[in-house]
């Protein structure tokens, strides 16, 4: 199993900005418990010139069961994994997809991260594409809500919510905050002029 905390020296730029072309991203793990937290879902959806033009999504077999806490937060069950791809060939297909795209996400860090380590330790390849997260660009533009969860960006925007926190449904909640938030940004006089991290 990959080792998490070790250097990511190869890892992509943290950046304040709305690209145009972009691919959305978005993982559902184990947890971060007992040291096997692992990738069992993975969803990914192309953007160009502000178009959903393609999507990538799948289950993951695990190498462990599934805990009964991610089972009633997501809804994915042991038995839905059960006859899923392995990791490698998944994972080898989502490189190609997202390609070196910019990925964006929201509280995007912590997917990089474990796409990060997991390409690394199981394909040996090198995850190093730029990101924006969408929870930075929500508490910059609307700095009023009472926390930037997504689905509270969601609902001020009034985007339906509905099957949250299963990864392909969490892209397309994200896009639609991301695509909002660029329409805030550019009527408040362009777009987003923060460092980058």
């Amino acid at each position: 199993m990959n080792e998490r905390g070790k250097s990511r020296e190869y890892k992509g730029k943290s950046l304040f900005s709305f690209p145009s072309d972009f691919t959305v991203v978005d993982i559902e793990t184990t947890g971060l418990f007992g040291g096997g937290a692992e990738i069992i879902e993975v969803s990914a959806l192309k953007y160009r010139a502000d178009e959903k033009v393609d999507s990538f999504s799948s289950l993951i077999k695990p190498h462990y069961a599934i805990p009964r806490f991610i089972t009633e937060l997501t809804g994915i069950t042991n038995a839905m994994v059960k006859g899923a791809p392995d990791r490698i060939p998944v994972l080898s297909e989502f490189y190609d997809f997202v390609g070196q795209d910019v990925i964006v996400g929201h509280n995007v860090n912590f997917d990089v991260n474990f796409l990060y380590d997991e390409l690394s330790f199981y394909l040996g390849k090198r995850l190093t594409n730029d990101f924006v997260d969408v929870l930075r660009l929500s508490r910059r533009y609307l700095p009023f809500l009472e926390n930037h969860k997504q689905v509270t960006v969601a609902s001020y925007f009034s985007i339906d919510p509905s099957g949250a926190h299963r990864a392909l449904r969490d892209t397309e909640i994200c896009a639609e905050n991301f695509l909002r938030l660029k329409k805030i940004a550019a009527e408040s006089g362009g777009a987003a002029t923060e460092n980058n991290d």
